[in-house]
C-alpha cells in the first residue's frame, strides 16, 4: 500500500483503537479531524528537522520592489518553503535577514537550500513516516480516546521514533571536516 496522508491517519486511528479513514473528506468526524490536524503537525514534523527527503536547492531572483535601507535586494521565499538551511555557497555564504516572506541580501541573485512542504509521504523515509504516525496518534489521542495518559504513552513513543529517525537521516550525509582552513596547516 502507497503510504499517503489517508493511510498515517488511518494507521494512527487503528493504533488508538478506533476505525480507519478512506480519505481525508470522509464525511466523519474522524476524517474532519485529521484533515484539519495533519498538515500542520506534518509541516512541524518536517520543520523540525533538515530531513534528507525534504531538502532542496533553488537559485532566487531578485523581487521588483527593493528593500527601502540597509539591503540591495529582496527575495520572496518559495511557497513551499518551511525552513532555511543555507543561503549562497556552501563556502561563501551571504549575510541576509529574514523578513517575513522574504530574505533581504546583498546579491543579484540568492543561492537557497532549504526544508520543503514534502506533501508526498511515499518519498519520505520509512522511519520518518513512522514517527509522522506517532505524532498523529499524540495529536489524535485525547480527541478520540479522552485519554490523557494514552497520550502521553505516545508522546513517550514518539520522543524515541524522532531520536532513531535523526540518527539515521543524519548517517546519509558525509561528516562534517574543518576543511581547507590556512590556520590548522599552519600548526602542523
Amino acid at each position: 500500500m502507497a503510504v499517503n496522508a489517508v493511510s498515517i491517519c488511518s494507521n494512527a486511528l487503528l493504533q488508538l483503537g478506533d476505525n480507519p479513514i478512506n480519505s481525508l473528506t470522509d464525511s466523519n468526524d474522524r476524517a474532519r479531524l485529521c484533515a484539519n490536524l495533519y498538515p500542520q503537525i506534518r509541516d512541524r514534523m518536517l520543520r523540525a528537522h533538515p530531513w534528507n527527503c525534504a531538502i532542496k536547492r533553488v537559485v532566487l531572483a531578485p523581487d521588483a520592489t527593493a528593500p527601502a535601507f540597509d539591503w540591495q535586494a529582496q527575495f520572496l521565499l518559495p511557497s513551499d518553503w518551511l525552513k532555511t538551511l543555507q543561503v549562497g555557497d556552501k563556502y561563501q555564504p551571504l549575510s541576509y535577514v529574514s523578513e517575513g516572506r522574504y530574505i533581504l541580501a546583498n546579491a543579484d541573485s540568492l543561492p537557497l537550500r532549504y526544508v520543503f512542504r514534502n506533501d508526498v509521504e511515499g518519498t519520505w523515509d520509512s522511519l520518518l513516516q513512522d514517527a509522522m504516525t506517532l505524532a498523529m496518534c499524540v495529536a489524535l489521542a485525547y480527541p478520540i480516546t479522552e485519554s490523557t495518559t494514552l497520550r502521553e504513552s505516545f508522546f513517550q513513543q514518539l520522543q524515541a521514533a524522532l531520536k532513531e529517525a535523526r540518527a539515521v537521516d543524519g548517517q546519509d550525509d558525509p561528516p562534517d571536516t574543518f576543511g581547507d582552513f590556512p590556520l590548522l596547516s599552519s600548526r602542523f
